[in-house]
């Protein structure tokens, strides 16, 4: 009997570790909604909902493109920096009319995706020390092209920032269609598999004849595309272009909203849901501790508690 009951205590251990990975997330989510709705006034208003939702849309269209770089065992740490230089290209180039100025800024940012991915692919430099030197160089970048900030005065970047579709912003409603299509990819594509397979192993992947260095390439462009995406709407949003300070440790927090969402860092699984839901996690975290006074460097705490708190429920979960 107590032989029994020494070997279901593991068990039971395993089966709630297993749950945490699986839901955790979504019941942090529940649990902080809760939370809110008891101690914060005014919670629950459509006003605030609103706020919240817009606030989060940057930081889950980033960690979209970040899961998938981390989906191939890899790390991009030059998102930041790519809105900080897509918040400069817009400002120097809006004078020649909105469209003209977003595909400068996709030229800019499928540069830098292109280095990062040519560095990892073909010269076999660490994801982290490649995207390291763009992280510097285009932060650098950004400020040579516009030293200081500079606000913008253009209808059409101020309805991209506030314009709305029967009262949703178009700031959420890029950031869900983005979410639905990286997930599509992922599930649905065989670039998707390619994906998964070249983060599951990157040997055998090359030993079955998949285009790896290409898949590498491509999805290292993907995650500056979409980077460059959420500097283009949060510059709308503010309607000001401040490279000194967009994007400041926003590769921080892709990181987090795709640990916490459940896709491991040893890559070949991506969780798309996980990862938005990991990223409304850190934006509800943040709203909390502000709206009761606490200082910023207490949402830095909360963050680092939930980044080690996600890492241990996921020991053991490896790849697929």
């Amino acid at each position: 009997m107590a032989e029994a009951t020494l070997r279901t205590v593991p068990l039971d251990k395993a089966r709630v570790l297993q749950w945490l990975q699986t839901y955790g997330v979504y019941a942090g989510v529940a649990a902080l909604l809760v939370v809110n709705t008891v101690i914060t006034p005014h919670f629950l208003s459509a006003e605030n909902f609103r706020t919240q939702a817009v606030q989060v849309a940057p930081v889950i269209i980033v960690a979209l493109g970040m899961a998938l770089v981390i989906g191939t065992e890899g790390v991009d740490l030059s998102v930041g920096a790519v809105m900080a230089l897509a918040a400069s290209v817009t400002a120097l180039y809006l004078g020649y009319g909105l469209l003209p100025a977003l595909l400068v800024v996709a030229l800019f940012a499928a540069a830098v995706g292109l280095a990062n991915g040519a560095l990892v692919a073909l010269v076999g430099v660490q994801p982290i020390v490649a995207t390291l030197a763009l992280m510097v160089g285009g932060r650098g970048l950004a400020l040579v092209l516009l030293p200081q900030l500079e606000d913008l005065r253009n209808p059409s970047l101020a309805s991209l920032g506030s314009g709305d579709v029967l009262g949703i912003p178009y700031l959420i409603l890029i950031a869900a269609v983005l979410a639905v299509l990286v997930a599509f990819v992922v599930r649905r594509t065989t670039f998707g598999r390619q994906l998964l397979a070249i983060g599951d192993s990157r040997p055998a992947a090359q030993l079955a004849g998949l285009p790896v260095r290409r898949v590498l390439i491509i999805v290292y462009v993907v995650c500056a595309l979409l980077a460059a995406v959420a500097g283009v709407l949060a510059t709308a949003r503010l309607q000001a272009s401040d490279p000194t300070s967009l994007g400041n440790l926003m590769e921080l927090s892709a990181i987090t909203a795709v640990v916490v969402g459940g896709t491991p860092l040893t890559g070949g699984r991506v969780n798309i849901a996980g990862t938005v839901a990991g990223a409304v996690l850190i934006q509800l975290l943040t709203a909390t501790l502000i709206k009761h006074d606490l200082p910023p460097s207490w949402t830095q705490i909360a963050q680092a508690i939930v980044i080690v708190a996600a890492v241990y429920a996921a020991r053991g979960r490896g790849k697929r």
